[in-house]
Parts: structure tokens; C-alpha cells; sequence
């Protein structure tokens, strides 16, 4: 069996489904999980593999935990600042 993602306008839903229906014997219609609870599921995935090829290939450096803490420390004071006025 085969896999596919179909995407279907909502004013055109009932009739492939009624389409579909001749077949319910080679077709399983199964709603996407992931797509239940987070509509951008398969956004987010092929922008994070995208994110780790770019790790990967050194076009974007990753921060060690204390450099992160340091560079959030030092954002966070300049906004104390900024709005302490």
C-alpha cells in the first residue's frame, strides 16, 4: 500500500468523497494526527531539516547553553535599561 497527502478544497470535499467511496475497498481515508494537533505539523518538520542542514553545512552556528545564557543576560539587561526610563 501507498501513501499519499492530498490536498482538497473545502467546497470540493463531499464530492471526492463520494468519488472515493466506489473504492472504500483499495482507499483507507485516515485523518493526519499530527495535522489534529498542529495544523503547521509538516511546516515546522521541513523547516527544522532545513535548519539542520544548515548546522550541518556551518551556515548557522549553534550556541553553547552558556553562551546562550550569557547573550539572553546581556539582552535583558539593555531592556531593563531601555525601559527603566
Amino acid at each position: 500500500m501507498q501513501t499519499i497527502v492530498l490536498n482538497i478544497q473545502d467546497s470540493f470535499l463531499e464530492d471526492f468523497l463520494e468519488i472515493v467511496e466506489q473504492y472504500k475497498d483499495k482507499v483507507q481515508i485516515k485523518a493526519d494526527k499530527n495535522l489534529m494537533y498542529d495544523p503547521y505539523f509538516y511546516d515546522r518538520k521541513e523547516q527544522l531539516q532545513k535548519d539542520l542542514i544548515d548546522i550541518e553545512n556551518g551556515k548557522i552556528n549553534m550556541l553553547s547553553q552558556e553562551e546562550y545564557r550569557e547573550n539572553l543576560n546581556i539582552f535583558m539587561n539593555k531592556l531593563k535599561v531601555k525601559y527603566a526610563n
